[in-house]
């Protein structure tokens, strides 16, 4: 019964599931994070688009958003690879897929959304502190010594400079315009210019999944195992590609508890954001 069993598994379909969930960066304090890096989720990609039997590949997404550059690594490999192999990937989007998430979500030929999950904020923001006031009042006297023009742009303890604010919107135009363009390149024919104007959908508005569908941002509601078995078969196989532990973390090291708890209360605000 066992190789008949064997046998029969041969001949259905395989749906590779890799889950990205956290907040998009290049790095963390601690080996444990949930941060969502190219070098932390490469491997389980990889292997997700390996062997014959893969009928698809489904990402399932619950990211406030974060590095662009991270997010553009990650949806290009996924994309470089779905190609490589002809095999399609669908996002299924849980309970957020804003900023960098949605550009992850975009990798896909197909996004499935909840009719309550949060989807969009097109846009790129950049967020600091000014101390000018606070270093006066405690007697402080700092000296800064450097060599470029630029080299203390931004230096929050000194008054905003209008030159360093220019050149900081100047930049984030270039990536707004980058994250529109990989919008329109996999979505664009499923968005018009007058829903784009007319929805905000490329000023950074958030949309509940069920306007998502309706605007274009999303192809439809639907849960990752029912929306593969209603296309594929009943009987689909569903894999879990998860990621290996590296050796510090199977021999149970890990960064301090301090540590530890500033990488969550930055996972929880960028979460909050959206109320999650």
């Amino acid at each position: 019964m066992k190789l008949i069993s064997k046998f029969f598994n041969k001949k259905l379909p395989v749906i590779n599931i890799i889950r990205m969930s956290g907040v998009i960066s290049s790095g963390s304090r601690f080996p444990s994070s949930s941060h969502l890096s190219l070098e932390g989720l490469e491997k389980q990609i990889e292997r997700a688009f390996e062997g014959k039997k893969v009928s698809g590949v489904a990402i399932v997404i619950n990211s406030p958003g974060g590095s662009p550059v991270q997010s553009a690594l990650i949806s290009e490999r996924i994309l470089e690879l779905s190609k490589k192999n002809n095999i399609p990937v669908f996002a299924f989007v849980e309970d957020v897929a804003a900023s960098g998430g949605y550009w992850l979500a975009c990798a896909a030929d197909e996004i499935f959304v909840m009719p309550a999950s949060i989807v969009g904020s097109i846009g790129v923001i950049s967020a600091g502190f000014g101390f000018v006031d606070v270093i006066k009042k405690i007697g402080i006297e700092r000296r800064v010594f450097s060599k470029g023009e630029n080299k203390g742009m931004l230096d929050p303890f000194q008054p905003q400079n209008p030159d360093d604010v220019k050149l900081i919107t100047d930049l984030q135009q270039e990536i707004h315009e980058q994250f529109k363009d990989w919008v329109s390149l996999r979505r664009g024919k499923k968005l018009n210019i007058e829903t784009i104007k007319k929805e905000g959908i490329f000023e950074a508005k958030i949309f509940s999944g069920t306007k998502a569908c309706e605007i274009g941002l999303a192809d439809a509601i639907g849960e990752l195992k029912q929306v593969m078995r209603n296309r594929f078969n009943d009987k689909v196989i569903f894999k879990e590609i998860t990621g290996k532990k590296k050796l510090s973390q199977r021999l149970g090291f890990s960064a301090s508890h301090y540590s530890k708890v500033i990488d969550y209360i930055e996972e929880r605000i960028a979460f909050a954001k959206f109320g999650l």
